[in-house]
């Protein structure tokens, strides 16, 4: 059995030997290849005699699919599968497995983390100590201050509502939008579900935590940064196909909304030379690297190898989590 481990190179950059050691383990004589994605082709000759695929961003899409006539398993080693077609993988009987619960509290930290050095303006004041030996607190724009804000959370799920959390502690008030949130979950959190608009007009900071779906692509567009009537900070610690990207830069640049925080960017290998966000000073923007802990990354690991290991050894039912809607397969799939 031959299963492929396959990413861009710089995701690749964790300790690899403790993914080889978790699928050794379960399938001890598997043939275990490392691909860092830097061409198609390549990449689909290595995937021609794969059994099963480890991986997060690699677009696997109809045409790929076609190019791997032995494919049993998809496991994704991240919560996001957007780049997976799920009709066409159920279609092929491949079963696509996704992490649900394993860094909730570092995206939320991360979420705060960036409101945070946005608010109060650590940016500016790093580059006024560290290039122009400056010492002077009203250098820089007077922060508004959390307490007594508003915050505007999009996507009410394990992420959102951990943000809704945190924000609390600061004194803001919480407001939120996602049509499948339970009303009473959030009355006991303190949490008001409102709608789009109503959230746009009241939010001193919105802030993304929506799963990437057709119906939300470029979701904050030029329309949607105008009627943010209060010029909050937003932040975007989701998905990058969620902003038009384009539309973000219009609204800083006229003062839609007086800062960003971005996790990611609409392509997960942008060009970061040419990017107009990028050198910003209310902009802060980091490598998709919300999830990023000793703790997350170990149980990223783990529970993606036992969904592989689990597909492919015939104990489909067992896998944590298979987002392409098939039911557990009726015989081995080894041979």
């Amino acid at each position: 059995m031959k299963i492929v481990i396959a990413d861009y190179p710089d995701v690749l950059g964790r300790d690899i030997q403790r993914e080889y050691a978790l699928l050794r383990q379960e399938i001890p004589d598997a043939e275990i290849v490392l691909h860092p994605y830097t061409d198609p082709e390549a990449f689909y000759r290595e995937m021609a005699d794969a059994d099963g695929l480890l991986t997060a961003f690699i677009p696997l899409d109809r045409a790929a699919l076609d190019r791997m006539p032995r494919l049993k398993a998809i496991s994704i080693n991240a919560t996001g599968y957007n780049f997976v077609d799920l009709e066409e993988t159920r279609r092929r009987d491949i079963p696509v497995c996704a992490i649900g619960e394993y860094c909730t509290q570092e995206v939320a930290d991360h979420t705060m983390a960036l409101l945070l050095a946005l608010e109060r303006h650590l940016k500016h004041y790093t580059r006024l100590i560290d290039r122009e030996h400056r010492w002077q607190y009203y250098a820089a724009p007077q922060p508004l201050g959390l307490s007594g804000s508003v915050m505007g959370i999009f996507g009410f799920g394990k992420i959102g509502r951990a943000v809704a959390r945190r924000a609390q502690a600061f004194g803001m008030r919480v407001l939120a939008v996602d049509p499948h949130a339970e009303e009473q979950q959030a009355q006991l959190l303190g949490v008001s579900l409102t709608d789009t608009d109503t959230l746009l007009q009241n939010a001193d900071v919105i802030t993304n935590h929506m799963n990437q779906t057709a119906e939300n692509q470029n979701f904050f567009d030029e329309d949607c940064f105008r009627r943010m009537r209060k010029h909050p900070i937003f932040l975007n610690v989701s998905r990058g196909g969620s902003v038009d990207e384009p539309a973000l830069v219009r609204a800083l640049d006229a003062g839609w909304v007086r800062a960003a925080g971005l996790d990611v960017l609409r392509e997960e290998k942008p060009d970061l030379t040419n990017n107009p966000l990028i050198g910003r000073e209310n902009v802060i923007v980091t490598p998709h690297a919300a999830f990023y802990s000793a703790r997350s990354i170990e149980a990223l690991q783990r529970l993606s190898c036992r969904n592989l290991t689990d597909c492919l050894t015939g104990r489909r039912e067992r896998a944590f989590r298979i987002v392409n809607g098939l039911a557990p397969q009726t015989e081995d799939k080894t041979s």
